[in-house]
């Protein structure tokens, strides 16, 4: 069922690379440690960073090694004993790592995240210079979730989500996901895997499925979410089994078996990236028909005459969706009205809303500055 990943030519040596590991490529089963498959990994990123390319894992593990030293056979359902887990297993996970990555001469740097961590601009920025210095000592930084501490609100939802957010975050030009899975899989045609992906249709988002693991998160529906999200955002997304041998060689290098999903996002100002890729939007504003193009085509504000109405609750300054009147979301910006305000504007003409609002120095319903087309 291998299939070789043909893909166009790439650098010979690509300036940064971020590797996402799943809980079933660095175990033989709950807490129980594949020692020999995590040295063969860090000699293969090893070898990578030796070569010029700058490497940052996402890891996973840590939930599931503290399954193993609790000797649960089961992830708990409650929160606090999850994170509970987590704390206990994220110190053996950074001791493995450091352990594999000795020989080397390399030494590892442990980045725990939340999603706040990238939603606030000024963490947002702290993280990238924080791991701009890592690289720049020569360590590796090993990236996790912050599932000790970590409530929905703030979660990523799944490490593969992270790692598409990571490598958007630093400018990587490819994401490589390893996990259990060869690639993605043509379950209800070919059954091969597929090698190339040039766009995420609905075709190619329903061969995905879950997992049905007791330590893993997602499956393939959550790499084919983390491959939309980094694709756009210019990055290609490989998808292998990190059981392949010299399988990061391999990809790279177009030859590897997997899936490659070919990058398709322009590039962004480094504020627009952030607003396009980093945020939780609190609600949605939609915009009549008329408004449509002259958003898309013309990337300009959104001016209240556009608007139709408003979904959820969001204050003055919170980021929002603003979509079609059929719902498809177009673009993501940060609103000047409150959700408490829309309705009375919405429709309203320059002079109707100056006279609602008089003295209020922004008119825009969103700027075009603060405002990303999707």
């Amino acid at each position: 069922m291998s299939s070789v990943t043909k893909i166009s030519p790439t650098p010979a040596v690509p300036k940064r690379v971020v590797v996402k590991l799943g809980t079933g490529v660095l175990t033989s089963g709950i807490g129980q440690l594949d020692t020999a498959r995590i040295a063969d990994l860090a000699a293969q990123l090893a070898a990578l960073r030796a070569a010029g390319t700058e490497v940052i894992v996402v890891s996973s593990g840590a939930v599931g090694l503290g399954m193993g030293a609790l000797a649960l056979t089961k992830k708990p359902k409650d929160v606090s004993k999850k994170q509970a887990c987590a704390a206990i297993g994220q110190s053996r996970l950074m001791q493995v790592w450091q352990t594999a990555f000795a020989p080397h001469a390399l030494t590892v740097a442990q980045v725990l995240l939340t999603h706040d961590d990238l939603r606030v601009r000024t963490r947002y920025l702290g993280v990238r210079e924080t791991l701009r210095q890592i690289i720049g000592y020569g360590a590796i930084p090993i990236i996790n979730e912050n599932d000790t501490v970590s409530a929905a609100e703030i979660k990523f939802g799944d490490n593969d989500t992270l790692s598409a957010l990571v490598a958007s975050l630093v400018e990587a030009e490819h994401l490589i996901i390893l996990s259990t899975a060869p690639g993605l899989i043509d379950m209800k045609g070919t059954g091969e895997i597929v090698p190339v992906v040039q766009k995420i249709t609905p075709a190619i988002e329903a061969m995905a499925g879950g997992t049905t693991s007791e330590t893993a998160t997602g499956g393939m529906i959550s790499k084919i979410t983390a491959a939309k999200l980094a694709t756009r955002a210019g990055c290609g997304v490989f998808i292998a089994s990190g059981s392949e041998p010299a399988i990061v060689a391999r990809l790279l290098g177009g030859t590897g078996p997997g899936t490659f999903f070919v990058p398709s996002g322009l590039p962004l100002d480094a504020k627009k990236h952030w607003l396009a890729y980093f945020q939780r939007p609190s609600g949605t504003v939609f915009v009549n028909a008329a408004a449509v193009p002259i958003l898309r085509d013309r990337g300009s504000s959104l001016l209240a005459v556009g608007v139709t109405h408003g979904r959820g609750e969001f204050a003055t300054g919170d980021i929002v969706n603003i979509a079609g009147p059929d719902g498809t979301v177009l673009a993501r910006g940060k609103t000047n009205f409150s959700s408490e305000e829309l309705p009375a504007l919405a429709g309203l003409k320059a002079e109707a809303l100056r006279a609602l609002h008089p003295g209020r120095k922004r008119l825009e319903v969103v700027h075009r500055n603060d405002l990303v087309l999707l």
